[in-house]
């Protein structure tokens, strides 16, 4: 079997493919033969070295495979051999790697997902929905009839809590940066679009709330236009901080922080899976959003294993709307 690996830090190309004999779980492990991965700019981060958490180089990573359990070690119990599964973000990816042949995990972070849901659509759900899980229900936060301004709108967590926000009968208002995508992301359940480079953000929030602002910004880039969604906020509104996506620096508008009081809150979905009781309500809740059809993963584009280098170049581009999956035959 193969897995995937890096030795420094750098553009794709720096993955390599090693060959690892049979692999045995030890105990509170789980060995998955896998079928499909899904692809997180947190990985793309993570092989260049610029990640919330410092790497211990040569590296393996990847958060989300699905595949079927070839065997179990002592103390799990809830997965058995031949069972379909996929593993949900909740563990240093210095410990544990998803993108293989067959891999490793810890049973903590295998769940059983539903059977109606392909391997492929399997590694489409657990970050895209838990992170917007995380900030938006357990947390209490979001009201019906609230404003969500949701940036980078068209990733996978982006479209996650497009859903999400209109699954809860809040308003879901895309952050795009130009027209491109409008009627794709509305077509994925966007309420409203805008895109930022060509509209003016503030006062196109303002108009949909009645000059009000948005309650909340879920916020993954960072970057110079920072100061425009604290504009954009209501008085005493949040801000969730997931991601840092642009490398330009984030200015903080101290008159504007001081004028709308935001509550600025660093967030990951760790928060929500590292947690047995909080991982399974979340569990609970996007699947039941599934089966009732509020949630249906988006899958962008497929690439074989082979091709895993050519799947993160693609995935840097950031043009994609949904989720990037890896086959592994």
């Amino acid at each position: 079997m193969r897995i995937i690996k890096f030795e420094r830090y750098g553009a794709p190309e720096v993955l390599q493919y090693q060959e690892v004999g049979a692999q045995l779980p030890a105990d509170n492990e789980v060995l998955i033969r896998v079928k499909a991965i899904g692809l997180n700019r947190a990985e793309s981060m993570w092989r260049q070295g610029a990640y919330v958490e410092p790497v211990n180089l040569p590296a393996r990573l990847g958060y989300e495979s699905a595949g079927i359990v070839t065997c179990v070690g002592a103390g799990v119990t809830h997965v058995k051999p031949g069972d379909a599964v996929s593993t949900i973000p909740s563990f240093s990816l210095n410990d544990y790697g998803m993108y293989g042949e067959e891999v490793l995990a810890p049973a903590h972070a295998v769940v059983k997902h539903l059977p109606t849901l392909s391997f492929e659509q399997a590694v489409s759900i657990w970050n895209p929905y838990i992170t917007p899980y995380g900030a938006l229900i357990a947390t209490g936060l979001l009201k019906a009839n609230d404003t969500v301004l949701i940036n980078a709108a068209s990733s996978s967590v982006g479209v996650g809590s497009i859903q999400m926000v209109n699954m809860m009968g809040a308003v879901s208002v895309a952050l795009t940066r130009t027209g491109e995508k409008r009627q794709q992301l509305l077509d994925a359940g966007a309420q409203y679009v805008i895109a930022t480079e060509e509209q003016d953000l503030v006062a196109e929030v303002m108009k949909i709330t009645d000059g009000k602002g948005a309650q909340i910004i879920l916020e993954p880039v960072g970057g110079a236009n920072f100061p425009k969604l604290i504009s954009a906020l209501q008085v005493g509104g949040t801000v969730f901080v997931y991601g840092g996506l642009s490398t330009d620096v984030t200015p903080l508008p101290i008159l504007e922080v001081i004028a709308r009081k935001p509550i600025i809150r660093g967030y990951n979905l760790f928060e929500v899976t590292t947690h047995p009781d909080s991982q399974k309500k979340a569990v609970e809740f996007i699947s039941q959003g599934l089966e009732s059809g509020a949630l249906k993963p988006i899958i962008e584009k497929t690439f074989t294993f082979d091709e895993m280098v050519q799947a993160h170049h693609y995935l840097e581009k950031s043009q994609h709307l949904g989720r990037i999956v890896v086959l592994v035959d």
